[in-house]
Order: structure tokens, then C-alpha cells, then sequence
């Protein structure tokens, strides 16, 4: 199944449409607008505010539910969780309709738990396609997601790149920056020798 990107120009971070889910909700809902009548859930990969800012109004638009993995379903209320205050801004302050675990499908998708940026933090896996969204957790430039905000663990990272490393990753699809539609292992590749190199 086709990913569509939605860039992070204009807004917080990147958004991606998979069938009828749309994975993150930090741009205006005027960027999903025309795909509305499409999307029934909205999958969170982590609680930081720039990946959910707009939750709560795309939620309505659509008439969508929200999912989050259970570690940072508190985030959607706490500020301090979801940084939020960085953005002079509060928490959206919703309850999610869905609490994640590792191991779930949603939309055709795997919730694989890849804590470290966040308790919470996911990516979300398509085996078929090869197609790995994977939020903050790795980025198509060969870096990972910053781990000394509240709740972050380096060691917890690294392990999450090692799980990821095992997964025949072709479209990376990530919070921030460019996806790739191919290749994606040796960018998730470059993230882990990153790691162990003792850098970030």
C-alpha cells in the first residue's frame, strides 16, 4: 500500500497517510482536508507536541479515533510530557479512544514499541510493503531521536535501533526530514553505528 507524505513545511512534523489512518497530527488540519472522508483512526508515534499539536480539531474533522501507546497516552494531557510549553502552547487534553501495545496491528500497520526518545515512542510496520514509519526513533539521514528530554534512555534507544535493525526495511518514513522509498535498512543501519559510536 502507498504511503502519502504530508511534509513538516508549515507544520510541526511530518504526517503520513496509510489506508485509512493518518499517522501523527502536528499540520493544520487544512492539510488533510481533502483526504478527511478517508481517515477513521489517527495513530500518534509519540507525545511530543509537535506530533500531536492539532489532534484534537483533525480528530473532530474527521470523526476520527486516536491512538497512542499506553507509555505516553498521559502526554495528550501533561504538558510537561509533551514539551509543549517549548511551543507556547498546552497539552490538546484528550483521552485517547485507543491504547497501543507493542505487538498490535491498527490499519493494516504493526506497532512495533521502540521506547528511548519517548516511554511511548512507536514506529509502525507494514512487512508486505517493506514500509517502516518510524517517527522520532531513527531519521532517513542515518540519525535517532534525541533521548534526554523527560522519559528518554539512551540505553533504551539503542536497543529499539537493534530491534529495528532486524527488519527488512525498504520506504523509511520518518517524523522529520525526507523519507525514502528504498533503502531504508542502511539508513536504520548507519543510526545503530551511530549509537554504538558513542555519538548523539
Amino acid at each position: 500500500m502507498q504511503v502519502r507524505w504530508i511534509p513538516e513545511q508549515g507544520a510541526f512534523a511530518n504526517s503520513y497517510i496509510f489506508g485509512t489512518v493518518l499517522v501523527d497530527a502536528g499540520l493544520l488540519p487544512m492539510a488533510i482536508r481533502e483526504y478527511r472522508d478517508g481517515i477513521d483512526t489517527i495513530v500518534l508515534t509519540h507525545c511530543h507536541f509537535d506530533h500531536i499539536a492539532h489532534v484534537k480539531e483533525i480528530a473532530h474533522m474527521c470523526k476520527a479515533k486516536v491512538a497512542i501507546h499506553r507509555d505516553d497516552a498521559v502526554g495528550l494531557i501533561e504538558d510537561a510530557r509533551s514539551l509543549s510549553m517549548h511551543f507556547g502552547a498546552r497539552s490538546p487534553g484528550i483521552v485517547p479512544d485507543i491504547k497501543l501495545n507493542d505487538g498490535d496491528t491498527i490499519g493494516g500497520l504493526k506497532v512495533i514499541h521502540t521506547p528511548g526518545h519517548t516511554p511511548g515512542s512507536i514506529c509502525l510496520w507494514s512487512e508486505a510493503d517493506k514500509v517502516l514509519i518510524s517517527g522520532d526513533t531513527v531519521f532517513t539521514d542515518g540519525a535517532f531521536g534525541r533521548y534526554d528530554f523527560p522519559g528518554g534512555s539512551r540505553q533504551a534507544l539503542e536497543r529499539s535501533l537493534d530491534q529495528l535493525g532486524q527488519l527488512d526495511v525498504e520506504g523509511l518514513y520518518p517524523g522529520h526530514g525526507e523519507p525514502v522509498d528504498c533503502g531504508g535498512k542502511r539508513h536504520i543501519a548507519a543510526a545503530r553505528q551511530l549509537m554504538k559510536a558513542g555519538y548523539g
